[in-house]
């Protein structure tokens, strides 16, 4: 299984989550986050007085599924977090040992 877990800029989320929807994926935590990458934030104007904007808004999709869907779902996630410009985020994979449904006790690919 395999832990997917994509940073990208919020007006984004719906088209992620309805590209992951599309292709089976029915669970999915999200998370509001802020941060910043190469970009390093921006500054702006606020009543003559220009200020830095270090941490810019952004939110955190995690997904957990099974090693065949997987690539499907990154696919999924880069095509539509997509704007061509900086800043539309990153997307990190990393293995899952083990998954439980604490309301039931299944194990594995049955709890996911």
């Amino acid at each position: 299984m395999k832990k997917i877990e994509a940073i990208i800029k919020p007006f984004k989320l719906d088209e992620v989550k309805d590209a992951l929807h599309e292709i089976g994926l029915q669970g999915l935590t999200v998370l509001e986050a802020k941060g910043f990458g190469r970009q390093k934030g921006h500054t702006e104007l606020y009543r003559g007085a220009e200020y830095v904007v270090d941490f810019l808004p952004k939110v955190k999709i995690e997904v957990v599924c099974s090693d065949d869907v997987a690539e499907r779902a990154i696919e999924a996630i880069q095509a539509a977090a997509r704007t061509g410009r900086i800043g539309d985020g990153k997307i990190f994979v990393s293995d899952v040992q083990e998954v439980i449904r604490i309301r039931t006790g299944e194990r594995g690919e049955d709890a996911v």
